[in-house]
């Protein structure tokens, strides 16, 4: 008798293994899920709020038994002498308290309790509501103010134009009341306006329907987004049709090569790519979206402006204006990773992280884990989002641990962007790719391999805490932050220098052997040689037959052979692209917006084995696969833009206020 390739873990009742909703996987026999191996613990994963119906995603904490990388504290350290402790190792516990899941693993663990009282704080926390209710109080007679100022005569879009400013109050708003009143005051009402309409229009669709009339949903809003618009200039619709189909080929060879093409979850791939292309109509054809983005691609254009403050400071007011990478792009590096630091002290960027990763984790049926790192990429980067599910890396199957690193692969980090924004590339056209490429790195990933076990996270959205971003306070964050910022500066400053000048030496020796066979006129170059390899993947992406093929070819190949610095250096500074046509350079700009690169490749491994070494075999089997997944998933972008976009200038021009 034949043995099914997946079973349902649910109807096996004989063994002690922790129920799964799942369906039609594999048993996973990781001792996490083993009954056995579990006890009583109130409120693990959720807060005591969540018996009364707030179960929100949570960040939880004493979640790991890893040793920090912090040293220990000096014995002079004042904070040890607030808190009456020894300098020494604490006192031994006792086995009965020593609680695993609370974090007391070894009798090294001691109290983080502070006994003094805090004046300051306690009274903070007192009369919190009141503090909030003035901050709240305040930005809404600002923004009253400025709408009866400008709201009226300027335009909506413009600097002092009403709609930017009622987004910032609207984010105070919601983060204030959020603090008081549980998300299900809003989530209930949306799980019943869904449940009693789109789940039953579904309902009475036969299931072997269901999936083909998702697909063919899904295509029909993109042959009438694609092409119900008007012509313009090169955005014509034979180029619109070259690039849906480039999309087309990009999902069918995800297909053909699939791990397991019977255990594709097509719900995920359908749902995925749908609302890549709403996020990209948003941005692309709406006057609203134009207008979100441009503000937040001024925000973070604004930064450079304060770093060359600092970098005036310390040289000359004259030194920023000279254009040179090393003073004009990687200090405003040093001072965004800072204060990302301290946003992410203050809990506000996990907070943004937490909506889009519950938002995918709900729409597109993917585990927990899986949500947080695609949500969490294209804000802190590839390794800095697997450090968020560190507990977790150990336990993650091989359909996730591919999700992981292909969401590092597919976008590009808050640190860089500000870098490329520098250079002079676009602002929004860099800011939407990072949002499209994460329902498009959970779809392409699970096209490429998909889910056959169980996964430990299905079912909860869970950001664990860790303790190697403790800090003592604000200054303490930034400061850690400045140092982060200069490692990371420090690096790229580094891996630029080489990988230039080893392209260089790799020119000038195929130059000088082309010679020998007549090729002179272009020389033979690495540049020209990926060219030729990436020129069929630049006319499917809708690049005209003008002869920009080639040229964009070659940038989307030093983008996977070197990495996206040099590829966007090239493509602002080189003059062999300064006559790239505006859909040529859009498309680009889209294509190269992504870390996938044979350098990433080995930071990817590394940060990956670092966490958990056990997995680092398996990461390295899976490192190639996920790098030519995330570079194909921010490819299916550079498809959708050239699908949509029809003012092209708007979005390769550089961001400038408004």
């Amino acid at each position: 008798m034949a043995v099914p390739d997946y079973t349902d873990v649910t109807e096996s009742k004989a063994h002690s293994h922790n129920p799964s909703a799942q369906q039609n996987v594999e048993r996973n026999n990781d001792p996490a899920l083993n009954t056995a191996n579990e006890h009583t613990h109130t409120h693990l994963h959720h807060t005591n709020q969540a018996e009364r119906g707030r179960d929100e995603t949570e960040f939880s904490k004493g979640t790991t038994y890893e040793d920090s990388n912090i040293p220990s504290q000096d014995p002079h350290d004042q904070t040890l002498h607030q808190r009456h402790l020894p300098a020494g190792p604490g006192p031994k516990l006792p086995a009965a308290v020593a609680d695993t899941e609370k974090g007391n693993f070894s009798p090294d663990n001691r109290s983080d309790e502070d006994p003094r009282t805090h004046t300051l704080s306690t009274f903070y926390i007192k009369y919190r509501i009141y503090f909030h209710l003035f901050i709240w109080l305040f930005f809404t007679s600002w923004w009253i103010a400025g709408l009866i100022l400008h709201g009226r005569k300027d335009p909506i879009g413009s600097r002092t134009g009403w709609l930017k400013p009622f987004l910032l109050w609207l984010v105070i708003t919601l983060r204030m009341m959020f603090f008081y009143v549980p998300m299900t005051v809003i989530t209930k009402p949306m799980h019943f306006v869904w449940n009693n309409t789109a789940v039953r229009i579904v309902s009475f669709v036969p299931d072997k329907l269901k999936i083909p009339a998702g697909a063919t949903i899904v295509v029909g809003v993109l042959l009438i987004g694609g092409f119900a618009s008007p012509e313009s200039v090169d955005n014509t619709r034979d180029n619109r049709a070259v690039s849906l189909f480039g999309l087309a080929v990009i999902i069918f060879v995800m297909w053909a090569t699939s791990k397991h093409r019977k255990a594709i979850k097509w719900h995920t791939v359908i749902v995925g790519m749908l609302v890549q292309f709403i996020i990209a109509l948003f941005v692309l054809r709406s006057g609203a979206g134009y207008s979100i983005f441009s503000f937040v691609s001024e925000l973070a254009r604004d930064l450079l402006g304060f770093a060359n403050q600092g970098t005036s400071f310390l040289t000359d007011p004259s030194v920023p204006q000279l254009g040179w990478f090393l003073v004009g792009v990687l200090p405003a590096i040093i001072f965004f990773v800072a204060f990302v630091q301290l946003l992410y002290y203050w809990g506000t960027l996990q907070w943004f992280i937490q909506k889009f990763a519950v938002f995918f984790f709900w729409s597109m049926r993917v585990s927990g884990a899986e949500a947080v790192v695609a949500a969490a990429s294209p804000f802190i980067g590839q390794g800095e989002s697997a450090m968020l599910i560190k507990p977790f890396v150990a336990h993650l199957t091989q359909a996730e641990l591919h999700q992981v690193m292909t969401s590092g692969f597919a976008t590009i980090a808050g640190s860089v962007l500000v870098a490329y924004i520098s250079l002079g590339v676009n602002g929004q056209a860099l800011i939407s790719s990072c949002v499209m490429s994460i329902p498009a790195s959970l779809a392409i990933s699970k096209l490429r391999y998909p889910e056959t076990e169980e996964t430990l996270t299905t079912g909860r959205c869970v950001i664990p805490d860790d303790d190697e971003h403790r800090a003592a306070n604000s200054l303490h964050a930034f400061a850690n932050g400045a140092w982060l910022g200069l490692k990371i500066a420090g690096m790229i400053l580094a891996t630029l220098l080489c990988i230039i000048a080893f392209l260089g030496l790799a020119d000038g020796l195929l130059t000088w052997w082309g010679r020998y066979l007549n090729i002179n006129d272009p020389p033979l170059t690495v540049e020209l040689i990926v060219g030729y390899i990436c020129y069929p993947i630049a006319f499917l992406l809708g690049v005209p037959r003008n002869g920009d093929l080639l040229k964009v070819g070659q940038l989307i190949g030093t983008k996977l052979i070197l990495n996206e610095f040099v590829a966007y250096t090239n493509l602002q500074t080189d003059p062999a692209y300064a006559d790239l046509s505006p859909r040529s350079r859009l498309i680009a700009t889209y294509a190269l917006c992504g870390f996938a690169n044979i350098g990433s490749l080995g930071t990817q491994i590394g940060v990956l084995s670092q966490i958990s070494p056990g997995r680092s075999g398996d990461v390295s089997r899976l490192a190639v696969s996920a790098l030519i997944a995330g570079a194909l998933s921010t490819l299916t972008s550079a498809s959708i833009a050239g699908l949509l976009v029809t003012d092209q200038a708007a979005y390769t021009s550089p961001s400038t206020a408004s």
